[in-house]
């Protein structure tokens, strides 16, 4: 298990390392430049602002000095934002999207679990039909139209929840309805695979034993059928981690939240690199490191699969 572990950390290293070299050089080869938005700059002070941002040299000498500045965890200074280095502004607003990205992944997973679940129950009957139509219903609409129509019913028609907004110590009330809104899609896939899972399972011959033995329905779902069952949702739950981090950037400015997400999508269009690469290392670090739990999950919901590397 040690060994498997550091050889997963050693492919870490070399996965970031390859992304960090694709943004670096697609930025750099790409037409124009960070500063190219400006108004016309005399030559002097051009100069001087690619010194300050260390992008002045050759192509390998800047790539060489980046490589360097991120092993002693510097991601420099953001070009956009004058003054403000990438890694205050990763502080600043990457716990306000994990903790939105969190709270939408318990949701989905608990949710979804159950649902499915209740589902597979209720096989062919009036709960599973219900139960699939909704799930199909919220894969169907896009954030971009629950987050709105969720702000109307539960904000303004009812007032049970704030529009939105955030705060440095948001309270459950602000966090709730858009970590609804960007679970819901999520709960209907969790759903749609807990109940395709669940079907098979307890059609498996060790259900039919556990069943000839005398054992009730409960103890067979708990202790038998679902441990089999939730693996495909947990093969689900690196990818979903991923998803609700850079997915959260439309929930985001719906409900007005000061995330990482809205910075994402800015550096790109405003040619920021290192804000750019800040953000990719960041949410590659932690999609590889996701997987890993997912991998180690495994072995111990279903003891006969082992972990060789």
């Amino acid at each position: 298990m040690v060994a498997y572990i550091l050889r997963r950390i050693a492919a870490l290293c070399a996965v970031l390392f390859c992304v960090v070299s694709a943004t670096f050089f697609l930025i750099r080869l790409s037409p124009g430049g960070p500063f190219d938005a400006e108004r016309k700059l005399p030559e002097t002070i051009e100069r001087q602002l690619l010194a300050k941002y260390k992008l002045d040299g050759t192509l390998w000498q800047q790539y060489s000095g980046y490589l360097g500045d991120l092993l002693h965890g510097d991601l420099r200074l953001s070009t956009k934002y004058r003054n403000r280095s990438v890694n205050e502004i990763l502080a600043q607003t990457l716990p306000v999207t994990l903790t939105l990205g969190s709270a939408a992944f318990l949701i989905a997973t608990c949710a979804g679990v159950w649902l499915g679940a209740f589902a597979a129950l209720r096989h062919g009957g009036f709960g599973d039909t219900a139960a699939m139509l909704a799930a199909l219903l919220a894969i169907s609409l896009p954030s971009f139209v629950i987050g709105p129509l969720a702000i109307l019913i539960f904000a303004l028609w009812l007032g049970w929840l704030p529009v939105g907004g955030w705060g440095d110590f948001p309270h459950l009330r602000h966090l709730l309805l858009p970590a609804l809104v960007l679970a819901a899609p999520y709960v209907a896939t969790i759903a749609r695979l807990m109940r395709g899972s669940l079907l098979e399972t307890l059609g498996q011959d060790f259900i039919r034993t556990a069943r000839a033995k005398g054992l009730g329905e409960p103890s067979i779902l708990y202790r038998h059928a679902l441990r089999i069952a939730i693996l495909p949702v947990v093969s689900y739950l690196g990818p979903l981690a991923a998803n609700l981090l850079t997915g959260s950037i439309v929930v985001e400015t719906i409900f007005n939240i000061p995330g990482a997400g809205g910075f994402f999508v800015n550096s790109i269009f405003n040619r920021d690199g290192f804000l750019l690469g800040g953000v990719v290392i960041v949410y590659c670090t932690l999609l590889v490191l996701l997987n890993l739990v997912v991998d180690l999950a495994y072995t111990f919901l279903d003891r006969r699969i082992q972990l060789d590397g």
